[in-house]
Order: structure tokens, then C-alpha cells, then sequence
């Protein structure tokens, strides 16, 4: 797939155009980054302060999502997709922290003339979003910093539980392409934050949302999805296991006290998507 996406990218060294040759993609002022075996490229331009998703957070989401615990926002962001952007508008949808690429996969389906590109900070992720779908490449890279597009190379850009750089979110966003966000309400999880003592969602969480996209967005639309799981043992140890939550956790601690919960448990998926175009 780079060689069908390769024409959107930039060097994050130097910002030039990249060409792909035997394994690796170069720039004319001879900055390399070679491909690896399992698809993916690395374009990290150098040290990073984001935390990467470990090996087994990724084996613990893929498991989760694939088991199809999260279809409710998957199938409302490809709605939201498909009544917010134009398929004739030029670019590909990037998905930006997109993980396993799950998300991606299902918006990509929905407009079958569009390549993706997927980009997070963790190989691991990395390596199973590169197999996700046919039409998408994957790519590792610091979202925090420029990204490895050309500007206006972007017809969509997705945002999933993700950190937002609204700057870089302008610049590589076609001026009639579309920005889909979706973050966690509040009450998100709510029955398990007391119980094994998740991370809360901040209060003001919206708030800065609204911050960081204000100076370079419009809403066009936004919608709140509320949803009740009825998970097992194992999905919640997926669930768990798969987040920011992971870092800070003993896993033998977190497997007794699941196993205290009843089968199954009911919680709570609530979630706000939201799309937005550049201000004018």
C-alpha cells in the first residue's frame, strides 16, 4: 500500500516530497526510512515524549474490538463519514492514533475509491494496522509533532480516543475535507472507575477539546452515543488491559478482582463523535 499513499507524504526531517524505492522511502536531500518486513514504514523524526502501547496493550485492544465490544461507534463514525465527507474531494483519510486500525478499516470500506493511511506512535500497533484492511498503509510517527504529510493531503482525517494537534490537523486537512473526533463522556466505563479504580474521564475534557480545534474548526455536526456492554471476565480484562489505564495497573491484582464481578457486567459505552471543517 505505500506505493499508493507515498505521494501524500512528507519527510519529517526536511518536509520534502518521498519517493519509494527497494524497501525504503527517501527524500531528495537523502533522508531513508526503511520498510519493514511486516509493511509498515517509521517516520519518526527523532526522540519522542509519548508513551507507546506496549505489545500486550495492542494484543489485549485488538481482542476487545475484534470481539466487537465498540461496533456501536465504529458503525456511528461510518454514518457520521459518510454524511459529512465528499468521496470526490482529493486525498486519503488519515487516521491519526489509530492504532490496530479497526476504526480505519471500517471507514476506508465506506468509500472504496480512497486510500488510507494509518499513523500512531506504537510499532506494535503499527505492524496490525498495516494488515488491517487492502487500502490502508501504516506508518509509526509522533502525532505531537509535524506529521508526515503534505498540506492538504488529507480528504478525511480521523481522531479515535487520540491526541488532537490542531495545527497539524489544519495543515494536512483538504480545505473541503473533514475532521471526525470521537472522545469518552464522562461517563464512560462509569460502573468499573470505583470498582477496579479506572482512570475518570476529566470533567473538562470537552472543554479542551473545544480548545485545541477552536482556533482551526467549525462543528458541523456532533452526537452522543450511550450504549450498555455486557461483558465477560475476559473482555473486561481486554478492556482493561488496552488502555492508558495499562500503565499503571498489577495485573494479577486486576485479574482477582474481575474475577469478583458478575458474568456478565453491565457497562457503560458512552462516547461523543463529532465532525468539523476548517474555519473559514
Amino acid at each position: 500500500m505505500l506505493n499508493r499513499i507515498v505521494r501524500y507524504l512528507a519527510c519529517p526531517h526536511c518536509g520534502a516530497s518521498l519517493a519509494l524505492g527497494d524497501r525504503a522511502l527517501s527524500c531528495p536531500a537523502g533522508h531513508s526510512f526503511d520498510v519493514a518486513k511486516q509493511g509498515y514504514v517509521n517516520l519518526l523524526p527523532g526522540a519522542t515524549k509519548l508513551r507507546a502501547d506496549t505489545k500486550e496493550m495492542v494484543e489485549a485492544r485488538d481482542a476487545f474490538l475484534s470481539a466487537g465490544h465498540y461496533g456501536p461507534v465504529m458503525d456511528a463514525l461510518v454514518d457520521l463519514a459518510r454524511r459529512t465527507a465528499d468521496p470526490a474531494v482529493p486525498g486519503c483519510i488519515v487516521d491519526i492514533g489509530g492504532g490496530t486500525g479497526h476504526y480505519h478499516a471500517k471507514v476506508v470500506d465506506a468509500f472504496p475509491d480512497v486510500d488510507g493511511l494509518l499513523l500512531d506512535i506504537s510499532k506494535y500497533a503499527v505492524r496490525r494496522a498495516a494488515k488491517a484492511h487492502p487500502r490502508i498503509a501504516a506508518a509509526v510517527t509522533d502525532a505531537w509533532q509535524t506529521l508526515p504529510l503534505q498540506d492538504a493531503s488529507a480528504a478525511v482525517v480521523i481522531n479515535t480516543f487520540a491526541p488532537r494537534n490542531g495545527p497539524e490537523l489544519h495543515r494536512i486537512l483538504h480545505h473541503r475535507g473533514v475532521l471526525l473526533v470521537v472522545t469518552p463522556l464522562p461517563d464512560h466505563l462509569q460502573e468499573l472507575i470505583g470498582t477496579l479504580g479506572l482512570l475518570q474521564v476529566d470533567e473538562g475534557k470537552e472543554s479542551r477539546l473545544a480548545e485545541q480545534l477552536a482556533p482551526h474548526f467549525s462543528a458541523v455536526a456532533t452526537e452522543r452515543l450511550t450504549r450498555t456492554m455486557a461483558l465477560d471476565h475476559q473482555a473486561l480484562a481486554h478492556l482493561v488491559g488496552m488502555g492508558p489505564n495499562a500503565w499503571h495497573r498489577d495485573a494479577q491484582r486486576d485479574h482477582e478482582m474481575i474475577q469478583r464481578l458478575p458474568v456478565p457486567s453491565q457497562v457503560t459505552l458512552s462516547v461523543r463523535l463529532s465532525a468539523y471543517r476548517l474555519s473559514a
